[in-house]
Order: C-alpha cells, then structure tokens, then sequence
C-alpha cells in the first residue's frame, strides 16, 4: 500500500468524524458519499499492505473531491460572517479560499477524473 493512499484515507476520516469513537460511521458515510467500498476503506485504514491500483485511484479522487467539498463550506462560511457586517479580514481569506479552490479544480482536471 502506498503511504499516500493511507493518508489520503485517514485524513478523510478525521476531516468527516464527529468526535471520538465515530470512525466507522465516518468510514460509512464517505462510502457512500464517494461510491468506495467500505470494507476496502476499512481494511486499508487497519491493516492492508497491499490492495489494487484502481482503489488508490479511487482514494485519490475521493480525497480531492473531499478537499473541496472543505473549501466550498470554508467559502459558506466566510460568507456567512460577511453577511453579519463588513469585516475587512475575512477578504484575505475569501481570496485564499477562492485561488485554493481554483488550485484545486486545475489539480483535479489535470490528474483524475471527478469524483460524484
């Protein structure tokens, strides 16, 4: 298994937990969410050396798309705060959000295809 693929998988998990003790679900909605198998996404978390091509793929993209999925919510709520008054800070984020997220699409169209 590439160290790659792994981390891709556990930082998934970390960014859709709820807290302590909700991994499996996290596992369980991320397989749903992107079309992984579970007990592919499980077995690679705990104990998998090894496990085809396609699945890393399916890993990566998965991961990207979980990626901006986080920028569009950190995009909602800088609007959000915006809404609430003028605040001259949020625009430095709102740009790095933004350039992030077109970042992102290049990296996305350039290497994999998009994930559902």
């Amino acid at each position: 298994m590439t160290a790659a693929t792994k981390q891709y998988i556990d930082r998934m998990i970390a960014m859709e937990s709820r807290g302590w003790g909700d991994q499996k679900n996290a596992i369980e909605r991320l397989a749903r969410r992107y079309g992984l198998p579970f007990w592919s996404l499980e077995h690679a978390r705990t104990r998998a050396k090894t496990f085809r091509d396609d699945f890393a793929a399916m890993v990566r993209t998965a991961y990207l798309a979980e990626c901006e999925r986080q920028i569009v919510a950190l995009q909602n709520e800088i609007a959000a705060e915006r809404a609430k008054g003028r605040i001259d800070a949020l625009e430095d984020f709102e740009i790095e959000a933004a350039a992030l997220a077109e970042r992102l699409a290049a990296a996305r169209q350039g290497s994999l295809p998009r994930a559902r």
